[in-house]
């Protein structure tokens, strides 16, 4: 914990005075005891354990002021609040081999359920988009925070051939970014390379000023595939744009990671989880790799993506809290001493 103020501390020197006049008035009081005409009286009167709830009441009021006093000093601390997370893309893989079984009933099926269970579990104030991508990538969803749009949207996934995790992470990022002028054509081969002029789009590409990676909380990436790139742009290259627009990709392996031969409409494909890419591309953009090999590991990513972008742990002031323990101690203090002895203190 740290303290903007941290000189108002040095007040706290002042509560062993208290301790001190407590103590003398104490005394004080006993003195005055002595004036009775039968000591002994007042002595049953008081008793231990009236003499031991006597102080109760002043213990807690002490511990009411040294909350006030250290609240005054404006404490910080790292604790776990709502995140401001706004807009979350979920960029779902469509490629033939999502219909692999290895994963129950399939990959295709366990993804749509798992993306619908995280769907259904996230504040209603977040947005979500859907991309689907394959050989290509399209919005399937624009971000909505109406939830039945978003499962018709994942409920009508269809299959096609090829992978583009490049162009996934172009097209969420677009999604994301409208005014951007993002557009895939600015991450193929360089036309000025080919002595064509700069268009509008890549000049907006070429002034965009980067920030820190992970840095824009307001909205992020999960995407979601089981195999590895055989077309479209390159997925780090795509990385490198969201990493320097602040937007984390949280990527997610499904399915075979040694490789394995998928039949897809009277053809048969080999196809391989390239983790090390998914783990670069969450690296470079400050986010995390998960892998899932069964449904109920899927579901569990889920969950866990659901904790981390709906809760983030932040540097806060908590200077209301102290205020709040030190104005409840001075009540229960000031109860205490009026239901046990009918006074203040």
């Amino acid at each position: 914990m740290t303290f903007l103020w941290p000189q108002f501390l040095w007040l706290l020197a002042a509560l062993p005075l208290l301790v001190l006049l407590y103590v003398w008035l104490i005394r004080r009081k006993k003195k005055m005891a002595v004036r009775y005409a039968s000591l002994s009286i007042v002595r049953e009167a008081m008793g231990p354990g009236q003499s031991l709830r006597r102080h109760i009441p002043p213990l807690l009021f002490l511990v009411a002021i040294t909350a006030m006093l250290v609240a005054a000093a404006r404490p910080m601390a790292v604790v776990v609040l709502p995140s401001n997370q706004q807009t979350i893309i979920l960029a779902m893989d469509v490629s033939g081999s999502m219909r692999a079984a290895d994963v129950q009933p399939n990959r295709l099926v366990a993804a749509q359920e798992a993306a619908k269970s995280f769907i259904k579990d996230l504040p209603r104030h977040v947005k979500v988009g859907i991309v689907a991508f394959a050989g290509s990538a399209q919005v399937a969803q624009l971000p909505t925070t109406n939830h039945d749009d978003l499962v018709t949207a994942i409920d009508s996934f269809q299959l096609q051939r090829a992978t583009a995790t490049g162009n996934a992470i172009v097209v969420s990022l677009a999604t994301l970014f409208p005014d951007a002028g993002i557009d895939i054509s600015q991450f193929s081969a360089p036309s000025r390379q080919r002595g064509i002029p700069i268009d509008q789009n890549e000049k907006q590409l070429k002034e965009f000023t980067p920030v820190a990676p992970g840095s824009f909380t307001s909205a992020a990436i999960i995407m979601l595939t089981d195999g590895q790139r055989t077309t479209g742009v390159d997925p780090l290259d795509a990385a490198k744009a969201a990493a320097d627009r602040g937007v984390r990709i949280y990527t997610v392996g499904v399915g075979t990671v040694d490789g394995e031969t998928i039949g897809f409409e009277g053809w048969s494909m080999r196809v391989r989880l390239d983790e090390e890419t998914l783990k670069a591309i969450a690296n470079k953009t400050s986010a995390e790799y998960f892998y899932a090999g069964t449904a109920s590991d899927l579901k569990k990513v889920y969950e866990t993506l659901s904790s981390k972008l709906t809760v983030e742990k932040k540097e806060t002031e908590i200077s209301a809290l102290f205020a709040l323990g030190a104005a409840v101690l001075t009540l229960l203090s000031a109860g205490l001493s009026l239901l046990w002895f009918n006074r203040i203190l």
